[in-house]
């Protein structure tokens, strides 16, 4: 069995040069071992309320220690989301979110998500990819319509092909596996990941602690232009000593 882990995590957001608001939500509660980035789109006040809601749907999640049990939570956070947030394009406006979420509780770790914004794990030097795009263009990939390279840089790549709210019912997918001591967690929307290569993020993760890799890998975003908002959020596991003990849902 893995040595116990505790937490250490970081998380910024930031505007971009493009956009004039941020649509972008985060969670990041180290003491449940639960964290999430959402990224709203509607329009300028609808998409802030959409990913506030995901965001507030996940904090009132009330865990209970049963990894499994848990898990599931998180995903009906998600659909209850998706519930609210369809109740309220129907007043407001058409709304919704893309989100991915991340549950560590001791040595099992869950991903959970609904379009494009990534979950990316650092395990002993190499960067992997734990979610898996919902988006136009990696549907015509996934269908042999497009190859992997003609996919980068696609002008439809920012078409979403999943969000929570958008439909009345939303489909979220999952991803259960177990966290070792020395993992490095990312969490972020298509404004980091969409101008930051997957070898510049594993150097950074790599190289630095959770807040000083989000500085960096922020400021590269913002070097590269930045179009869209940009949100990420970087959780280590670290082994616990007897002064700290490993993050336990509450």
């Amino acid at each position: 069995m893995n040595a116990a882990i505790r937490l250490v995590d970081a998380a910024r957001t930031d505007v971009g040069k493009r956009r004039h608001d941020n649509q972008d939500d985060y969670l990041a509660d180290q003491a449940r071992g639960l964290f999430a980035v959402a990224d709203g789109m509607g329009g300028l006040e609808n998409g802030k309320l959409a990913s506030h809601t995901v965001v507030e749907c996940l904090g009132d999640v009330r865990l209970g220690g049963d990894f499994n049990a848990d898990a599931l939570a998180v995903a009906e956070a998600m659909h209850e989301a998706n519930r609210r947030i369809w109740d309220l394009a129907e007043k407001s406006g058409q709304m919704g979110s893309t989100v991915v979420a991340l549950l560590i509780e001791a040595q099992r770790f869950a991903v959970l998500w609904a379009g494009d914004c990534r979950a990316y794990l650092l395990r002993r030097g190499a960067l992997h990819q734990l979610s898996h795009d919902h988006t136009q263009v990696q549907d015509m990939v996934d269908r042999g319509l497009l190859s992997a390279a003609e996919a980068v840089g696609h002008p439809m790549g920012h078409v979403v092909s999943r969000a929570v709210g958008v439909e009345p019912s939303v489909e979220v997918d999952g991803i259960v596996d177990t966290a070792e001591v020395g993992d490095v967690f990312l969490l972020c929307c298509d404004g980091l990941h969409g101008v930051v290569g997957d070898g510049e993020i594993a150097a950074v993760l790599g190289d630095l602690r959770p807040a000083p890799a989000c500085d960096r890998l922020l400021a590269l975003a913002l070097e590269r232009g930045a179009p869209d908002n940009v949100t990420l959020v970087v959780i280590a596991c670290d082994q616990a000593t007897l002064q700290s003990k490993p993050a336990k849902a509450s």
